[in-house]
């Protein structure tokens, strides 16, 4: 019988429990981020000043120090290695939004709305340079290759779902292979580094780049799902990208093979024709066919899975902290 997640705690509690047990290591992270990304350039500095408000809750450096933590303690090189990683990671946000269109994340301007694409393709590949610069700070090859790896696969990931937009006969198969690429693999290859600079064997590490692989791949459909079905106000970003670039996410994937007839026939009408009104359209028929709900099932699975995947470490506050970040990407709002 599937174990369901013990949703039983705010974001603001998680992140609590986070700092308490890695946030001196966080606050480092940040001086070493802003230290090699530092620049001469007014013009520069001016955007790097706004991108400071422009990132997120620092996801992946805190499942570094965590998988380190969790696996015998993290040291400088998790800092170094999370910080490597958080900077890649804000570069695909940057090009995403020039991608998406997008206007706002985080309640602040993008950068390409502020700015121009041009300044926003260019910030991008700043950030991809810095971290791989960073990254060979370590003297370590091997996780050179290994970021290396993913940043090739999250681009692949991305230029995968450019070729499958308007097809309406994307697979779950397909998609999921998707998302894997886009998101996961930069949460596994975080998970994995974070146990290896711990010194734990092969057969953990393989472990915990599987607990971040199937984290990334909640996180995502959560992630598609709130796109879907969201609040502006809420997520600080804007919504309804996925449908007007008609790319399918799972919601619309399993809508469209459960509808029949007429129905089948007004839901690829509604797609055809991507606007704010197909997206209203669209709510109802998603809820109906129990799109919305099988999404986030969907989710829930592979949050299980992650947590399965933490028993091959003995229990400790970091492995506990995992645990609870699993559940808690599932059902979050924003």
């Amino acid at each position: 019988m599937k174990t369901p997640p013990r949703i039983d705690q705010s974001s603001a509690a998680l992140m609590a429990r986070v700092q308490a047990l890695v946030g001196e290591s966080l606050r480092r992270v940040e001086e070493i981020f802003a230290e090699e990304i530092s620049s001469r350039s007014p013009y520069v500095r001016e955007i790097l000043d706004h991108l400071a408000g422009y990132r997120g809750k620092r996801m992946r450096p805190m499942l570094v120090l965590l998988s380190g933590q969790a696996c015998g303690g993290d040291r400088e090189a998790h800092c170094v290695l999370a910080a490597a990683i958080e900077m890649i990671h804000t570069a695909t946000l940057v090009h995403d939004d020039i991608l998406d269109d997008a206007t706002t994340r985080r309640h602040v301007a993008t950068i390409n709305s502020r700015w121009t694409n041009e300044t926003s393709v260019l910030l991008g590949d700043y950030l991809f340079t810095h971290a791989f610069h960073l990254t060979s700070s370590l003297g370590d090859a091997a996780a050179c290759r290994a970021i290396g790896r993913a940043t090739n696969l999250v681009c692949e990931g991305e230029m995968s779902q450019i070729g499958e937009r308007g097809n309406l006969d994307l697979s779950e198969e397909t998609y999921l292979e998707i998302i894997e690429g886009k998101t996961a693999e930069l949460c596994a290859v975080a998970c994995e580094l974070g146990a290896r600079h711990a010194g734990a064997s092969e057969a953990v590490c393989q472990s915990f780049d599987g607990y971040g692989r199937d984290l990334g791949i909640a996180f995502q459909i959560a992630d598609d799902l709130l796109d879907v079905v969201g609040n502006e106000k809420q997520t600080g970003k804007t919504l309804g990208s996925d449908l007007e670039k008609q790319k399918l996410t799972l919601p619309i994937i399993h809508l469209l093979a459960n509808s029949q007839g007429s129905q089948a026939d007004r839901v690829r009408d509604l797609l055809s024709r991507p606007g704010p009104r197909s997206r209203e359209e669209l709510l109802p028929l998603l809820a109906t066919a129990g799109s919305i709900d099988y999404a986030r099932s969907r989710a829930v699975d592979f949050t299980v899975s992650a947590r399965q995947r933490l028993l091959c470490v003995p229990d400790s506050p970091a492995r506990q902290v995992l645990d609870a970040m699993a559940d808690f990407v599932a059902i979050r709002s924003a």
